[in-house]
């Protein structure tokens, strides 16, 4: 497999080409078994995912002591990144976390016990959403703290801990050829800061809420009255989200800029010590999610760097999925959009998507229009992806793997200006600029099921391997239509 690096805004291959990556999250952590078999990855390659997010959890490598690590849960990650090779598929690893950590007994999940410092506040139920601690929980906050100011464990402070792992990883993984790179931590939460973000949001939300006119309200109850909780909200419009989180993007910043780029360089000085290999994969904070600006930049001196956003409507995983909003989530991307082109590095989109109901394997789900929405936008930046999230049994939802599995292209002879897939008409569009030395290598594109017709100019020179479509050609169009 080829090592995959960073140039500019692009991932490139051995021969020079821009690679794009469509792929899949596993959060092993959170599952029971936490393993893949060969058949997850026949059928990943079979959608088209060439890329898997593979999220370990801290609690379970380094269960019960700082440098003791769990020999048997690492076998069951050296499995995965073997089945990864042979099936031609790329792994980078998210140490994962939701709420720091399960505190023995709770939701979340991340860190060991021994790691967590609480406070004395101890683990708080929640009562309407996973995802609340995050608002007011003081133990959480009081973790994160202790973390962010690298507070001594056993004497040391619980950063090197952290980095010590990630330097074991480093070693273990670092040369294997499915390795892709490190994503040091899932959604960095700013611990108490984070209670004030909150508090400023809903302030600014309340506010804003205010300021908007009679008619704004009348046409909400009506939306009420006859469609629903879903749309009726559709009053949440990206000008007032911008206008809300804007209350509260100078804690943002200060979070970016003073906390978390240092701890993204301290981490990457650990694994650099070890390899020269491995991409960074730069996340923003938990709050940025819902589009509050990222501050953040790639680690000085460091070029193996790209920017992982995330983003989700506030409807994700639940019944009102259906009724989930193109514009929010547009609003959300369009700023990591501006976060990258600041940066000036390419993306890999961690968690996006995640499923509303799915209990019908045939069913043609309002949320899929959604999911196709975000593809787009992705297609349209040249953006690679990994979706939230596989669990055992997704994969029998042909009706739903077939809106993940869409064509796109895999590798670029060129620089890339657009894409664009058509899902009725079945065409897709590729607009670049051909590489100088076109003649020598292809594009290339993932097609499900082949294709019909290619128009890529006269002379082209066009191929199918498998169900990658090669087009060797000097037209700075191509457009196929596919089966």
């Amino acid at each position: 497999m080829d090592q995959i690096t960073v140039k500019g805004r692009r991932f490139v291959d051995a021969l020079g080409r821009e690679r794009i990556f469509h792929g899949i999250n596993f959060p092993m952590g959170k599952t029971d078994p936490p393993t893949l078999e060969e058949g997850f990855f026949v059928k990943s390659r079979a959608l088209g995912f060439n890329i898997l997010r593979l999220g370990p959890c801290w609690s379970k490598i380094e269960p019960e002591f700082p440098g003791e690590y769990d020999e048997a849960y690492l076998k069951i990650m050296d499995g995965i990144f073997d089945m990864a090779e042979r099936h031609g598929m790329y792994v980078f690893l998210d140490m994962h976390q939701d709420l720091w950590s399960d505190f023995g007994a709770g939701v979340g999940d991340g860190a060991p016990v021994w790691a967590t410092r609480d406070g004395g506040y101890g683990y708080t139920k929640p009562k309407a959403i996973w995802a609340e601690g995050y608002f007011w929980g003081k133990g959480i906050f009081h973790a994160f703290d202790h973390f962010w100011a690298n507070g001594l464990v056993y004497g040391k402070g619980l950063q090197e801990h952290y980095a010590d792992l990630w330097a074991m990883l480093a070693r273990r993984y670092g040369d294997h050829p499915a390795f892709f790179g490190f994503d040091f931590l899932n959604e960095p939460h700013p611990g108490s800061p984070g209670g004030k973000f909150f508090k400023l949001v809903v302030a600014g939300l309340v506010k804003e809420l205010a300021l908007l006119p009679c008619a704004s309200y009348r046409q909400f109850a009506k939306d009420l009255e006859a469609k629903g909780i879903g749309p009726a909200l559709d009053i949440l419009t990206p000008e007032l989200m911008r206008k809300v989180v804007g209350s509260a993007e100078h804690l943002s910043r200060k979070f970016d800029l003073e906390v978390y780029t240092p701890f993204i360089e301290k981490m990457t000085k650990a694994v650099r010590a070890v390899t020269p290999k491995g991409i960074i994969i730069m996340e923003h904070g938990y709050y940025s999610n819902a589009a509050i600006p990222f501050h953040g930049d790639a680690p000085a001196g460091e070029t193996q760097c790209c920017y992982s956003p995330h983003g989700y409507d506030f409807f994700v995983d639940g019944p009102l999925y259906d009724h989930a909003s193109d514009a929010r989530v547009g609003c959300i991307f369009g700023e990591a959009r501006r976060a990258q082109l600041r940066m000036n590095v390419p993306v890999l989109a961690g968690e996006w998507g995640a499923t509303g109901t799915l209990d019908d394997k045939e069913k043609d789900y309002p949320w899929f229009r959604h999911i196709e929405f975000i593809l787009g936008l992705f297609d349209s930046w040249g953006w690679s992806n990994t979706y939230w999230a596989y669990w055992h049994g997704l994969y029998e939802y042909d009706n739903f793997t077939a809106v993940l599995g869409r064509p796109y292209p895999v590798a670029i002879h060129g620089t890339f200006a657009n894409f664009k897939v058509d899902p009725k008409a079945k065409t897709c569009t590729l607009w670049y600029t051909p590489a100088p030395d076109w003649e020598s290598h292809p594009t290339e594109f993932f097609l499900p099921d082949g294709y019909e017709n290619v128009d890529a100019g006269p002379g082209a020179k066009i191929s199918m391997q498998g169900n990658l479509l090669q087009v060797i050609t000097d037209t700075p169009k191509i457009v196929v239509k596919y089966k």
